[in-house]
This record gives C-alpha cells, sequence and structure tokens, in this order.
C-alpha cells in the first residue's frame, strides 16, 4: 500500500494538534502547569506510542488540589 508522505505529515500535525488541546484541558484539571503539558502533549504526537503513553500517564494522574490564598 502506498502512503504519501504530504497526508502522512498532515495526520501528523492534526493529531498533534488534538493532543495539544486534550493536553492542556487534562493539564488544568491534573497538573499545575497546563501549558507545558499542552506543549508535551503536541510534541510528543511527532511518534504516536508516545503520545498514547503520555495520554494513559495524564488520564490515571490523580487530580491536583485547588489552593486557596487566604
Amino acid at each position: 500500500m502506498y502512503i504519501n508522505a504530504t497526508l502522512f505529515g498532515q495526520m501528523i500535525l492534526a493529531l498533534a494538534i488534538i493532543m495539544a488541546i486534550v493536553g492542556y484541558y487534562l493539564g488544568k484539571r491534573k497538573t499545575q502547569t497546563p501549558f507545558l503539558t499542552s506543549c508535551l502533549g503536541f510534541f510528543s504526537a511527532l511518534i504516536p506510542p508516545v503520545a498514547l503513553i503520555f495520554l494513559i500517564v495524564l488520564v490515571l494522574k490523580n487530580d491536583v488540589q485547588p489552593t486557596r490564598s487566604h
């Protein structure tokens, strides 16, 4: 089966954007640095198995307790 390199690149870019969005929303609940989590999700999408492992670890992580300022 013939896979076009342009199509493959577009699929990786779409996966990277999806991983960045999902990483940001999960990062807001699960970490104190959602922007960094979003960036890590974006770059982990360049190697799809790493992106899947990143997503699994993020989903299984406990929620961060919100801090209250007095």
